[in-house]
């Protein structure tokens, strides 16, 4: 009798209570976090460069992501996740009550506030590359796509009562215990770390060493064309859309009249159309694809966000502010989704990182651009001039289409036969030349050139720094492949755990072409080594 498969709805995943705890936790920090963001932009609402200061912050926040995601992301390949997530939490507290309680002594100059902004970011960089991958421990491979869904929800729930939270508190007490609170929050995703009992693993992997680990994902990203559209996707959309977040605060209060209460319920209804997107967005899938619904959720956007600058107060605003939600969080989701869709598992983590520098990054650039807009020229022309960028991004998207990816098997496939090799090269010895020779019919020549351009991408994204092609100048039907791998623990990488059934169809499809099977050999550096076992690279 085979054993019953795991349910697979929506909230199924919160049936095992590892992910349910933790999820909570989760829900909660960034609820705290919110609250934070909410009481940094506040702070300073009444001075002189309100504007610049407030933008500022949105910079602050967003730029270590740019800095360090990457790096987070190594670290998170290559360590313990739960003990990386709890003690990113333990200096979030630290950073938050240094935070509370330097305010409330009236020691907080906007510029050691940017500083503990940055600060904060620097946690976010290592943490949310470390949770999203950690999210595949906690619940079975089917229900991976309904956990991730999940957690879009647990960041949208923290931004509808985070800030309606911060605004309360703000109004009747002030900021600092908003930082307070923040710690609070942080707290209880500690006590869901400690407790997860989480089951003892043993791991064949070898650690990769920090830095090839950090080429090698930069390289994945670089020669991944579809990656790469996802990403310029991405930050086509948020660019523009994130002058929502960074003047929110001003429409707020310099043009709807409100305080932070009301700033509080605006912050609200953002969260509660993310809301809704995170669960519907699943439906609207089956019936159009991903890019139509980028398309038009960012034109939903960009009207939506002109009205701002046309509506009289806080009620006929609220369906407008909810309505960018939605659109940021189906833009946001669905470029996730196809990324993580497609994303082998080895260079998971890291990529994710690359998302969340673009993502991030986009958000530091282009704040403090609109934060000078709105300074220099007026709050209006800020809100048009993204409006109409956001216009141009919906409808040059409906002609630039990335491929779906849900079909894809982006599981490891270990295809390349072994390496007989007269001694066991060094793990560190490199760098490695592969050199594959092909023979190739003159009639078919054309067709296989063509082919060997994927083969090139193949090569690159699965570790190897250099790729040439050369015909031999005596035969007329020979070629020479060459590519160049950093180490022989690389090369080994690439046999066992690099190469996809995606890379296979594009070998199959370059051999197809020739008269004889390809022969490969490795040359290796010239310097001594120790005699031993051969090994499988």
């Amino acid at each position: 009798m085979e054993p019953e498969s795991p349910p697979t709805g929506a909230l199924a995943p919160f049936r095992n209570p590892a992910f349910l705890w933790l999820w909570l936790g989760v829900v909660l920090s960034s609820i705290g976090s919110w609250s934070q963001t909410v009481g940094a932009q506040w702070l300073f609402i009444n001075d002189p460069n309100a504007a610049t200061i407030i933008s500022l912050v949105q910079t602050a926040t967003a730029l270590p992501m740019l800095l360090l995601a990457l790096v987070g992301g190594v670290l998170s390949d290559a360590f313990d996740r739960r003990h990386l997530m709890l003690w990113v939490q333990v200096y979030f507290v630290v950073v938050a009550l240094l935070l509370s309680l330097l305010t409330a002594l009236k020691l907080m100059p906007p510029l050691l506030l940017l500083a503990f902004t940055f600060a904060i970011g620097v946690g976010n960089a290592i943490q949310l590359p470390t949770w999203q991958p950690l999210i595949t421990e906690l619940v079975p491979r089917s229900q991976i796509a309904a956990a991730t869904r999940l957690d879009m929800v647990s960041v949208n729930v923290a931004r509808a009562v985070g800030p309606a939270i911060a605004g309360l508190v703000i109004a009747a007490f002030g900021v600092p215990p908003v930082f307070a609170i923040n710690a609070a929050c942080t707290m209880f995703l500690i006590l869901a770390i400690l407790a997860w009992r989480r089951e003892p693993t043993v791991s064949t992997r070898v650690r990769e060493r920090f830095l090839p680990a950090l080429r090698a994902g930069g390289r994945y990203v670089r020669h991944e064309p579809v990656v790469r559209l996802i990403l310029i996707r991405l930050a086509m959309f948020i660019a523009p859309g994130t002058a929502m977040w960074a003047l929110l605060p001003l429409i707020a209060h310099n043009h709807l009249g409100l305080g932070a209460d009301g700033y509080g319920i605006l912050f609200a209804a953002v969260g509660l159309g993310a809301i809704t997107a995170a669960f519907t967005m699943g439906r609207l899938k089956k019936r159009m694809s991903a890019n139509t619904i980028l398309s038009i959720v960012a034109l939903a956007f960009a009207v939506a966000f002109a009205l701002t600058m046309v509506v009289p107060g806080l009620l006929p605003a609220l369906p407008l502010l909810y309505v960018m939600g939605y659109g940021w969080t189906a833009t946001v989701s669905t470029l996730n989704a196809e990324l993580q869709l497609y994303l082998p598992g080895w260079v998971r983590a890291r990529a994710i990182a690359v998302y969340l520098m673009t993502f991030t990054g986009s958000q530091a650039i282009a704040a403090p651009i609109w934060g000078q807009i709105a300074q220099h020229v007026s709050l209006s022309a800020a809100v048009w001039v993204a409006s109409g960028v956001l216009v141009v991004v919906g409808l040059v998207g409906f002609a630039w289409h990335f491929p779906e990816s849900e079909q894809l098997d982006r599981a490891p496939l270990s295809y390349w036969s072994e390496t007989e090799l007269i001694d066991e090269p060094d793990p560190d010895a490199g760098p490695i030349q592969v050199v594959v020779e092909y023979e190739v019919p003159r009639d078919r020549q054309e067709e296989w050139l063509g082919a060997m351009t994927d083969m090139r991408r193949s090569r690159l994204r699965s570790g190897a720094f250099r790729w040439e092609l050369y015909r031999v100048g005596e035969l007329s039907d020979t070629f020479m492949e060459i590519f160049a791998v950093p180490s022989w623990a690389e090369h080994q990488s690439q046999h066992d755990i690099r190469l996809t059934a995606q890379d296979q169809a594009i070998e199959e499809l370059a051999f197809s072409f020739v008269s004889t099977p390809p022969t490969s050999v490795h040359l290796l550096p010239a310097a001594p080594i120790v005699p031993g076992p051969a090994g499988s690279g």
